[in-house]
């Protein structure tokens, strides 16, 4: 039995530690998983062959699930190396306070943009430009709770793997493919493949209440935070609509829009 790891100067903690940062993410292709849910939704990702564990980090003092006991002994019973960490030491890893005891240490899957194709993937949304991670998990969240297939990330700067994306996704990050592109591949794909793209935009051709079908296979294609969609970004799309805006504010958080949007492709759809 391998004992308590004590010092936060153990190279497996320091390692491990470094995955907060976006440069050592992108150089090992390692991404950190915290939490007692989204560690068990990436170990079922793993056994249906969506995602590698690399490692367990778990810390006795902080552990209080049965569920999380048996995660980590059926996950070393298969040969994932599990590490028992002091609190300290722990806390030193997580990014939250209150930890729940429990973290994983994954590797990040690479999926291409040409690897999707209406059969496997017939809805998903598209987002020019995101900046925050916290967003791009929670339409990762709602793309699951919908049924939809995927979450594209156009002209994107932001790190689909930075903690926040996986802690907001609740699990949904290690199910659905989180792919990178440019708008230029994006849209020759999008032909490629006859996808229906449907945009918004304050200045949309209807209002989105107004719409009575919408056409598999699709693509929800949403504006950049900022700017919205540009004139060439809205040339690609079959259709553009509008949320009503009734009070001062000109616009919607991006994930909150993304969510309305997907509720009501799904109900005048057969996508779900």
């Amino acid at each position: 039995m391998m004992s308590v790891i004590t010092s936060r100067n153990n190279l497996r903690v320091r390692q491990a530690r470094l995955l907060r940062q976006r440069k050592a993410r992108e150089e090992s292709g390692l991404f950190l998983v915290e939490g007692i849910f989204p560690v068990g939704e990436a170990v079922a990702a793993q056994d249906a062959s969506k995602i590698r564990l690399e490692s367990i980090f778990y810390a006795s003092e902080l552990l209080k699930s049965d569920f999380a006991w048996e995660l980590i002994r059926r996950q070393a019973s298969q040969g994932t190396p599990c590490f028992e960490i002091s609190a300290e030491v722990f806390q030193s890893i997580a990014g939250k306070d209150n930890p729940q005891g429990i973290l994983a240490v994954a590797r990040r899957p690479t999926i291409r943009l040409g690897e999707l194709n209406p059969g496997a993937f017939p809805w998903a949304v598209a987002v020019v430009a995101p900046q925050d991670p916290g967003n791009v998990g929670t339409i990762l969240r709602t793309i699951d709770a919908v049924g939809a297939s995927a979450l594209l990330l156009l002209e994107s700067s932001v790190d689909p793997f930075h903690p926040s994306t996986v802690r907001a996704s609740m699990g949904a990050i290690f199910w659905h493919p989180l792919v990178c592109a440019s708008f230029a591949d994006f849209a020759q794909w999008a032909v490629k493949h006859q996808y229906h793209v449907v945009g918004t935009s304050a200045q949309g051709d209807s209002d989105y209440r107004e719409i009575l079908r919408y056409q598999p296979p699709l693509i929800l294609l949403m504006g950049s935070e900022r700017e919205g969609l540009t004139d060439e970004q809205a040339g690609i799309c079959q259709q553009t609509v509008r949320l009503p805006m009734r009070g001062r504010t000109s616009s919607l958080n991006l994930a909150v829009a993304t969510g309305v949007m997907l509720y009501d492709i799904s109900a005048k759809s057969q996508l779900s």
